[in-house]
């Protein structure tokens, strides 16, 4: 009889934990029964990928204090109903699928390539059932998008999110674990050697676990951005909405303490060159004369407007006035982000984002943060297998737009390529740290 153990390496509790083992055969049934010492019943589903003629792979959620064991007993029987994910019936035209975990109620968009914030593929919608709070109640905002270097001043602002559909392609289905797989092709931009890039986005969700997976691949680039060389380093980006004048999160903090400069100087000169181009701009185009009556109030705009007028994608200008736009653009915000008076800060609290200019700062090198909302406790935690070198946070009161971006300043990428990305929800916020550390510390697992 196989006995799994499993070990906490911190020595503290897990609660719901996803834990993967193998073992000798080939097990055909997709769910089976283990049973703990304690008499514990748990369901262990078992997985395509890895899974052989000589092994066989399952997937199982825990909880523990410490250690545990369990001991593979049956196959499920076919009459037997067991709790787990459930499908529910999703409420965006490209919903691929809306899945209770128990934990999240979330749905997972392929996007519809309108150039559209509620055009994003994504999760477009995502509430945790400790509050039942909604993140993303319109739509038009997604998290898991990827921008950088392809949506950068350089490139011609292509954003893959709203320019772009997924396919979504299904790996695993069961009641403890569901990975799907997302496949997209980046819409070509103004530098030569981004055209032609392909990406894939694997995302795994467990029963009740209080986290997701995901992990992003793209085709090799090179590239300079910011006047920096970029090299199969990305821009990854989760939003969140809560209306004029509300913020989901109004704090962010890093682990060790935050090192960060505030304020957005490339924002204010893009918003700068947008009125600039509305005013003066000799284009001729129908797009345009759409875009600028919709550009009249520009501080009532989607931000997302501000990108997609200079936007290849679009067409609203010519691929020349677009550089030479872009190229002032970058000169002058370049030479304002680094002016004496932007001074690195070193907080050891967490820090008020919309205290500060253009309600956005941006963090140095960490692998795990937190945003957190700091009245209900709500909080977001990221934690990365390798640090991203740089982040930008922005929590806009106006708006009630909130971002975590892994991109330092002039839309510059620092998250490399293929990094392993766990994202815990919960109400937390008073002990995001172990939160992060358990992340970052898997359980050890044993087959005997």
């Amino acid at each position: 009889m196989t006995t799994i153990s499993v070990r906490d390496p911190l020595g503290a509790s897990r609660k719901n934990e996803l834990i993967r083992f193998s073992v000798p055969g080939n097990h055909t049934e997709a769910l089976w029964w283990a049973r703990d010492a304690q008499g514990q019943a748990i369901l262990c589903q078992r997985l395509h990928v890895g899974s052989s003629e000589a092994e066989t792979i399952f997937a199982a959620v825990v909880s523990f204090v410490s250690e545990t064991s369990f001991v593979l007993e049956r196959p499920v029987d076919v009459a037997e109903v067991v709790a787990g994910i459930v499908e529910l019936q999703g409420r965006e035209s490209d919903c691929f699928v809306r899945l209770d975990t128990g934990a999240f109620d979330l749905e997972l968009c392929s996007g519809r390539a309108e150039g559209l914030g509620s055009s994003k593929w994504g999760i477009k919608h995502f509430k945790g059932h400790f509050d039942e709070f909604e993140l993303l109640p319109s739509g038009n905002n997604a998290i898991g998008g990827f921008y950088g270097p392809f949506f950068t001043p350089e490139n011609g602002l292509i954003n893959p999110p709203e320019h772009t559909t997924v396919e979504i392609e299904t790996i695993e289905k069961g009641p403890v674990l569901h990975h799907y797989r997302m496949h997209g092709t980046i819409p070509d931009g103004l530098l030569p050697e981004l055209k032609n890039k392909t990406f894939s986005i694997d995302w795994i969700f467990a029963h009740q676990s209080h986290s997701f997976g995901r992990r992003y691949r793209v085709d090799d680039f090179q590239t300079v951005i910011n006047g920096r060389s970029v090299t199969n380093k990305i821009t990854v980006g989760d939003e969140f909405e809560g209306g004029q004048g509300r913020l989901v999160f109004d704090r962010f903090a890093a682990m060790g303490g935050t090192r960060y400069r505030s304020g957005d100087p490339y924002a204010g000169e893009l918003v700068a060159m947008v009125g600039e181009t509305v005013q003066q701009s000799t284009s001729t185009s129908e797009k345009f004369n759409e875009f600028r009556d919709q550009l009249s109030d520009i501080e009532s705009a989607h931000w997302d407007l501000y990108w997609r007028l200079f936007c290849k994608w679009e067409g609203v200008l010519s691929d020349e006035e677009i550089t030479e736009r872009l190229a002032r653009v970058r000169a002058e915000s370049h030479v304002k982000a680094d002016l004496p008076e932007r001074l690195w800060q070193l907080a050891e609290e967490p820090v008020d984002v919309s205290a500060v200019p253009h309600e956005t700062i941006f963090p140095g090198p960490a692998d795990k943060t937190v945003e957190f909302h700091s009245e209900t406790g709500r909080a977001m935690i990221w934690w990365t297998s390798k640090p991203s070198g740089a982040f930008q946070i922005v929590q806009r009161r106006q708006s009630g737009w909130v971002n975590w971006g892994s991109n330092g300043e002039n839309e510059c990428p620092e998250l490399p390529v293929g990094v392993e990305i766990k994202t815990a929800y919960g109400p937390f916020a008073s002990e995001w740290e172990t939160v992060a550390l358990q992340l970052e510390t898997p359980p050890e697992v044993i087959v005997r």
